[in-house]
């Protein structure tokens, strides 16, 4: 199947072919036949996949075959509710390339920055607004966003929503949404929670799964290397040398240990900026454009503030440390092997981690294959945790007589 056998409209089929797609995935192949159809969708899908487009076409379509000239200022349409900056703007990224022939206005919105500049775009008018959860209800609050009037409405990455603490600020805004709509969900798992929330949501939904979160993409090349804790820092300085790697996504469990990974690498001479939630949105987002136009080749991030990054020919991700979520693992390397291209996956693994890289081949159904060659294998495989130092006993009050 091609882009032409979905009936778009030719202003979004040109811009679909100026991005350079030809075929759709699997998830827009089967999703926007059905949102052009106006029913309500239940997508399970990972990143990767191709979901941002899944839902944007088909909803840029519709909105331009209702519309009807706005009296007065153009009230807001479509409320894309995402969790984190970066994908909202990866988001209103999307939604600018494929809508960019329509007469269509869209924003996004999101906290970390001040409210002015987001304020005074709402108030000349949009048909679609992106948004984090938290600065959406405060400016619904302040009565600068009304929805009221919404037609489209998409909850995008339920369970990070979820993950995140989110879930009852979402309740809050779908309370503010008209009853008639139509409403668009996607998550990648889907825990008790979430099908709760799907099912208060949705109106007779069709359901789409495509790549379910246990799965990884059979483009990307999966390898782990054993190694001594102390010695990560010099293994990848050794592999990224080695491979001439030009861009590559690393990621720790931490906000320290991204910015000590990023240290050490700039200190060898391989240029390396770390994303996390204790940055600033403008720092977060120079870091990226910079990764982006391969200026840094390092990208250090934690699992929350790489939510959403989507780099064209990202060739390699590495796991500097595993994580203890074994569906992390999944999100993670699913940032590289994108749109059929290959991928390579390199994860390090320690004495301690290994229990986390048997949940890991658990969850994916396979055994990731072992790199022994290289200059830091595993010598300690049982760590010993030192012992807390116990507290001499206390000398007995004297006793007051």
């Amino acid at each position: 199947m091609t882009f032409e056998d979905l009936q778009l409209i030719p202003p979004i089929l040109a811009a679909v072919k100026n991005e350079g797609y030809t075929h759709p995935t699997p998830i827009q192949e089967q999703a926007i036949p059905i949102v052009l159809k106006g029913r309500d969708l239940l997508g399970c899908a990972q990143t990767g996949t191709g979901k941002t487009a899944a839902f944007s076409i088909p909803v840029l379509q519709l909105m331009m075959e209702n519309a009807t000239p706005p009296k007065g200022k153009r009230p807001i349409r479509t409320l894309i509710l995402t969790p984190t900056r970066e994908l909202a703007i990866q988001i209103g990224e999307s939604i600018a390339n494929y809508g960019k022939e329509l007469p269509l206005r869209h924003r996004v919105i999101f906290g970390g920055v001040k409210q002015h500049a987001q304020v005074n775009s709402l108030q000349q008018g949009v048909d679609i607004l992106v948004a984090t959860p938290g600065r959406l209800l405060d400016l619904m609050n302040q009565k600068y966003v009304n929805l009221s009037q919404i037609e489209f409405f998409i909850l995008d990455e339920a369970d990070r929503m979820l993950d995140m603490g989110f879930i009852h600020d979402v309740k809050k805004v779908i309370a503010k949404l008209p009853e008639k709509r139509q409403s668009l969900f996607f998550s990648a798992t889907m825990p008790r929670e979430i099908v709760d929330l799907s099912n208060k949501i949705l109106t007779n939904p069709l359901k789409v799964e495509v790549t379910p979160v246990s799965s990884t993409a059979e483009t990307i090349n999966q390898v782990v290397y054993f190694v001594d804790k102390g010695n990560k820092r010099f293994l990848l300085k050794e592999v990224i040398e080695d491979k001439g790697i030009e861009r590559s996504l690393v990621f720790t469990r931490t906000k320290h240990g991204a910015d000590r990974v990023a240290k050490t690498l700039t200190s060898k001479g391989i240029s390396a900026l770390a994303i996390h939630g204790n940055k600033s949105q403008n720092q977060r987002q120079n870091a990226l454009n910079s990764f982006k136009e391969s200026k840094t080749r390092v990208l250090v991030a934690t699992d929350i503030a790489a939510r959403g990054i989507d780099i064209d020919e990202l060739t390699h991700v590495f796991n500097f440390e595993l994580p203890n979520i074994p569906e992390s693992y999944v999100h993670r390397i699913g940032r590289t092997g994108r749109a059929g291209a290959n991928g390579i996956a390199i994860s390090f693994c320690d004495a301690e981690e290994r229990k986390y890289l048997k949940d890991i081949q658990k969850l994916i159904g396979m055994t990731i294959p072992v790199e022994e060659n290289h200059a830091y294998p595993l010598v300690d495989e049982n760590p010993v945790k030192p012992e807390k130092q116990k507290r001499p006993p206390r000398k007995p009050r004297p006793q007051r007589r």
